[in-house]
């Protein structure tokens, strides 16, 4: 066989065995490279990592990566934000990748990208400006991404920050909407979910959501105004409810059980949404409203609507 049609036949063969999510399509060093650094895969074990590494050939054979202002995205680059992008899917597996067909495109930059913001207050005046953004989700794609934040920094393992995972879970949270319908933090729910039927499923989640949310923002003004302990969570997630979900998922998938320490209730519909082994397996299974548990220092007159 000639040296050009042999070469031909590799690449279109590893490219179906990716497409088909054949973990071994991913070379052993090129993945090892990658765990080496992601503390949180290296927490999963040998079976997950395997199913994780199957999610991620069959999602690099369905996704096109691409580099701004000069960069080049090789494979580790390309494998490390797969990895990321895929740990959600982890206990749904393959038919999860699904959440992810509203787009094709990713882009990495060099650095922080800033974006023209045009925006009117309460009183109609209109102010123009540019904002510094380490990561975009936007509704068709692509997912815009700041390469020296998906490597993330020393600090942001310990206190459940990711950026990938972030902005992943807008493209899940947009995945289903009419085209220029924001993100609002309620996702299509898998059919069954919690052996509720759908509009009573979709209540419940946007409730539990919402008080959620209503705590968070509570803890926050507490530590901004009144000098109280600064939450966990990331503060960001008070601004509206996609941001409070986005934020949570990339907390349960750093770090579940402190997540769980604040929001059990909120935590345990993350289980039943994700596939979690432990997941409740019905409504009534669930813990007390996160809203119910009493929040740190006093509520404050916060508007609920989403910011932009």
């Amino acid at each position: 066989m000639p040296n050009a049609l042999r070469r031909w036949w590799q690449r279109t063969w590893r490219r179906w065995r990716m497409r088909r999510g054949d973990p071994n399509a991913i070379p052993p060093a090129l993945w090892q490279r990658v765990l080496q650094g992601l503390p949180m895969l290296q927490r999963l074990d040998a079976n997950q990592q395997q199913r994780l590494r199957g999610l991620c050939a069959a999602f690099l054979a369905r996704k096109r990566f691409s580099g701004a202002h000069g960069l080049v995205v090789d494979d580790h680059k390309a494998l490390l934000v797969a990895a990321q992008a895929c740990l959600p899917l982890l206990y749904r597996g393959h038919a999860a990748l699904g959440w992810y067909d509203g787009f094709v495109g990713i882009v990495l930059h060099p650095h922080e990208v800033r974006a023209p913001r045009r925006v009117t207050d309460d009183v109609g005046v209109v102010h123009e400006y540019d904002e510094a953004l380490a990561g975009e989700a936007m509704q068709g794609g692509p997912i815009v991404l700041a390469w020296p934040r998906v490597l993330g920094h020393a600090h942001s393992q310990g206190v459940g920050h990711n950026l990938v995972i972030h902005e992943f879970a807008h493209a899940i949270d947009m995945r289903g909407k009419p085209l220029g319908q924001p993100a609002d933090g309620c996702p299509p729910l898998p059919r069954g979910w919690l052996g509720l039927p759908p509009a009573q499923a979709t209540r419940l989640w946007h409730d539990t959501l919402h008080a959620a949310l209503r705590q968070h923002r509570r803890r926050v003004t507490w530590h901004e105004h009144f000098a109280g302990p600064a939450p966990w969570l990331d503060a960001y997630g008070a601004t509206s409810a996609a941001e409070f979900f986005a934020v949570s998922c990339e907390a349960y998938w750093v770090d579940r059980a402190r997540l769980a320490a604040e929001h059990p209730r909120w935590t345990a519909l993350l289980d039943a949404f994700f596939g979690h082994p432990r997941a409740p397996a019905s409504a009534a299974a669930l813990p007390t409203a996160d809203d119910d548990l009493g929040g740190d220092g006093p509520p404050p007159a916060v508007n609920d609507a989403a910011t932009p």
